[in-house]
């Protein structure tokens, strides 16, 4: 038995981990606790290798808060709040799917709006998207939204185009991307320059996904590694 077990150092070495992480992790209940010699020296086990590569297969997939969640709840014996919480992950990349959906969708179309008609106010089109006025006028300031002003009131007024580019940057912005780098493709969907860019860009997105589809499938299965080398 005493083969087996392993220094902090043996540890971190297999990962190229430092041995202080390997310690703060174990701090953290990321790893269970570890035994001690004599002398106070800690004493890892091949369950403590299974729980270390299981962490760090969870994090490409949930990051490294939701996969220490995840192996915390392990630790403690909670394996059915360990399996919610990579439930809710994998419900997190079916949204990211369906929101990539609908960006591919709402950029099909890259002929300029029709006359206005149909116009929107700030308040108005703020709660269609669900999100702040303000966020709308941080957008203008960025310059992805360019509403005309009431010439009589002085208020925003967002006619057809305005709201399909406000669209297009609320769903740009759920699927993770910068105002800067919204704005480039921005310009793009008004003067339809063309959809080179936006398909590289729908495509760099898709691929994002597929990496963290393809890291949920290695996560998943050294964490039953490690869930079938506990006793």
């Amino acid at each position: 038995m005493r083969q087996n077990l392993q220094r902090p150092v043996d540890l971190a070495r297999v990962h190229g981990l430092s041995t202080q992480a390997v310690r703060n992790y174990e701090a953290a209940g990321i790893l269970p606790e570890a035994s001690r010699s004599g002398t106070g020296y800690r004493a890892y086990t091949p369950v403590h290798a299974a729980a270390l590569a299981a962490f760090l297969a969870l994090v490409p997939a949930h990051h490294h808060q939701g996969a220490a969640a995840i192996m915390r709840a392990v630790n403690r014996g909670a394996t059915g709040e360990a399996l919610r919480l990579i439930d809710e992950s994998h419900a997190e990349l079916l949204a990211d799917r369906h929101t990539l959906h609908a960006v591919e969708a709402a950029l099909t179309d890259l002929v300029p709006a029709p006359p206005a008609h149909g116009e929107m106010f700030v308040g108005s089109l703020s709660r269609k998207l669900g999100v702040r006025a303000a966020t709308l006028r941080k957008w203008e300031a960025a310059g992805l939204l360019r509403p005309r002003r009431d010439a009589r009131t002085g208020y925003r007024v967002f006619g057809p185009a305005d709201i399909r580019d406000a669209e297009m940057v609320h769903q740009l912005r759920r699927g993770g991307y910068r105002l800067e780098q919204i704005a480039p493709l921005m310009t793009q969907v008004r003067t339809a320059g063309g959809v080179e860019p936006l398909q590289a860009m729908l495509h760099a997105w898709r691929e994002r996904l597929t990496s963290r589809g393809r890291a949920m499938l290695a996560g998943a299965a050294a964490l039953d590694t490690y869930l079938h080398s506990r006793p």
